[in-house]
């Protein structure tokens, strides 16, 4: 066997109930809820298990949510001995990588992802931007399009997520347009997402400054892992670094197909997306439908994974 990452998915994951299998099984990550709960000043398990799609939705709920979900749902796997030798995240779940790695304690990142997902929310008023999803274009192809609708206003990449999947973001007019112009391109779809703001785009960066302010607070220890980012799509090379590609990751693309294409390079044949959903795995295997991919978010996905991960 090559090289194992974990990986964590991002917002838009998130459901309810998710994580509640595992932390009944697992000591280690029931521990984990109990100590989002003391971070954040309110019932983490109850607002996960017993809430609702609506409250799990609000930003400043679902960032916090699904870090907690995806470091519990690793617990297990770290107690049978299985550790990676790199890690990454799609853009929130870069917070759970730094985790995984030591980079910050969970406590650390649990509350700074509550305060992060409510600086995004805060960054547009609700209304003036949006995100689509343009399929089957080239990367080129979307940045000619993003440069030509700009004449409506901002709008720009957001999210390279595999090969003929990108995702733009900015002011509403100009993503309509952006959506036309594709389209026109020979795109095979180009939708507008349901999403309550307009994320890494240049909208987005007052929400990067007061995460700032945040970070200042919060000491950045040493990797223990390697985290490949997602502002570069590269492994990240100081623990001075961290701080700075966090702040910039708000308002930057999210170089998904990069940050795989990196992974791969370095030896990783085998994927472990951790916490709710499959959307990593669907994308690791349009980058390479070679990679191994194997998720853990119940009882059943994790002795799935343990068991392929120990033969």
């Amino acid at each position: 066997m090559g090289k194992i990452a974990f990986i964590f998915p991002g917002q838009g994951a998130q459901y309810v109930g998710m994580g509640k299998e595992i932390s009944e099984s697992s000591k280690a990550a029931s521990m984990v809820f109990d100590q989002a709960t003391e971070a954040l000043g309110f019932d983490v398990r109850k607002m996960i298990f017993e809430g609702d799609d609506e409250t799990l939705k609000i930003t400043e709920n679902t960032q916090p949510t699904i870090v907690t979900t995806s470091i519990a749902c690793a617990q297990p796997l770290l107690e049978a001995g299985i550790r990676p030798d790199f890690t990454a995240g799609l853009s929130l779940g870069e917070y759970a990588a730094h985790v995984l790695s030591g980079t910050f304690t969970f406590k650390e990142a649990v509350s700074l992802v509550k305060k992060r997902g409510k600086f995004m929310q805060e960054a547009v008023p609700v209304g003036v931007g949006t995100m689509a999803a343009i399929m089957g274009l080239s990367r080129e192809d979307v940045l000619d399009v993003c440069a030509k609708a700009s004449a409506a206003g901002i709008v720009e990449p957001a999210n390279f997520n595999c090969p003929g999947q990108i995702v733009v973001a900015g002011e509403v007019a100009a993503v309509n347009e952006a959506i036309k112009l594709a389209t026109e391109k020979g795109a095979k779809r180009a939708m507008l997402l349901s999403v309550s703001a307009p994320f890494h785009c240049s909208l987005l960066k007052p929400a990067g400054e007061k995460l700032a302010k945040e970070l200042e607070n919060v000491e950045a220890k040493p990797m223990t892992i390697p985290v490949v980012t997602n502002v570069t799509g590269k492994v990240v090379e100081s623990v001075h670094d961290v701080k700075e590609l966090l702040i910039r990751q708000v308002s930057s693309s999210v170089r998904w197909e990069d940050c795989i294409a990196t992974l791969l390079e370095n030896g990783v044949d085998t994927f472990v997306e951790i916490g709710p959903g499959k959307v990593l795995s669907g994308f690791v295997k349009k980058i390479d439908k070679n990679a191994k991919v194997y998720n853990v978010e119940d009882n059943a996905s994790l002795e799935a994974t343990i068991t392929a991960l120990k033969a």
